[in-house]
């Protein structure tokens, strides 16, 4: 019989349904890191959101055979571990219809300047206006006829894409950064910052990705560019965007994540008190579509692993 732990429950608003084959099942809403080893003593199965499994708590877990992740990204677990002691790890795949919904929520609000309205009718300006409007700098810009580049383009990025076309907007995906040949479909990574009007950064973060937007390239887009970060948060140097946004080389950004997470020790966006700046708290996963369909392929990977077909498999 499975022993099936799931971490950090809490982050799952949703159903889930039992495993199809002989288990016992217990959930904690959240995980400290100091508890991992204790919860996971007997597991044979560990399911994590975002609960990080180090190779410290692999060493004292050698009942452990599968690490079934309840998101896409996996860079809190040790996958090198993984793999040395024969851990199996899955993760969750094209499963969220919202983020692409929430990558426009941002572009449409910092492109059409919506805080700024916001601000001016709830401070009585339209109230008090002599004429039937009242009018923000700067403008608001169409996406019509705008380019739209996107750096990882992957499942998200081509819905990104899809809906940048239904806009009517040019679409550029990036080649990797510092790549010598460009595959067809991709655009020199250079290029596509000094082309793109609104800039969307879809990848994962690895090694090559960490820290991949930063002065230089900030500096390299137009000035009326905004940029949007749905991906991780340490894709982008926080303070030189910050200092971007404050002296005007980019006209907006939007960010769903940031390199701390929760952001405790502050961050040098989070001062920024401005309305070509909007972050939201890492939810542009989430709906009740996304979490539904998250669920189902998260205990279809259990059931695969367990019955001996294995799916959507990292390690």
């Amino acid at each position: 019989m499975e022993r099936i732990i799931f971490l950090d429950r809490g982050g799952i608003s949703v159903p889930l349904r039992a495993p199809c084959f002989p288990h016992r099942w217990t959930e904690y809403p959240d995980t400290r890191a100091a508890e991992v080893v204790e919860r996971l003593a007997d597991a044979t199965v560990a399911i994590t959101d975002q609960v990080a499994i180090t190779a410290e708590h692999l060493a004292e877990l050698p009942q452990l055979r599968m690490i079934a992740v309840a998101a896409t990204g996996v860079n809190h677990v040790d996958l090198e571990a993984c793999r040395r002691l024969g851990v199996a790890v899955s993760n969750v795949r094209n499963w969220s219809v919202s983020v692409p919904e929430h990558v426009f929520s941002l572009v449409l609000a910092l492109r059409r300047n919506l805080l700024a309205y916001h601000e001016a009718v709830q401070g009585g300006v339209w109230q008090r206006s002599e004429g039937y409007l009242v009018q923000v700098e700067p403008m608001p810009r169409s996406l019509y006829g705008a380019t739209l580049g996107i750096i990882g383009v992957g499942a998200l990025g081509s819905a990104v894409a899809a809906l940048g076309e239904a806009f009517g907007m040019e679409i550029l995906c990036a080649e990797r950064k510092g790549a010598s040949e460009v595959r067809a479909g991709r655009t020199p990574f250079p290029e596509v910052l000094a082309k793109s009007d609104v800039l969307v950064l879809l990848c994962p973060l690895t090694e090559d990705s960490c820290g991949m937007i930063g002065k230089a390239e900030l500096e390299l887009m137009p000035r009326h560019a905004i940029l949007i970060n749905c991906g991780r948060g340490g894709l982008l140097d926080e303070a030189a965007l910050a200092q971007a946004l404050a002296e005007g080389t980019i006209a907006g950004a939007g960010l769903d994540v940031l390199a701390q997470e929760p952001p405790r020790d502050g961050s040098p966006l989070l001062d920024l008190k401005q309305p070509n700046l909007i972050v939201t708290p890492h939810v542009a996963w989430i709906s009740d579509r996304s979490l539904a369909t998250l669920a189902e392929q998260l205990i279809g990977n259990l059931e695969g692993f367990v019955l001996g077909h294995p799916r959507n498999l990292v390690v």
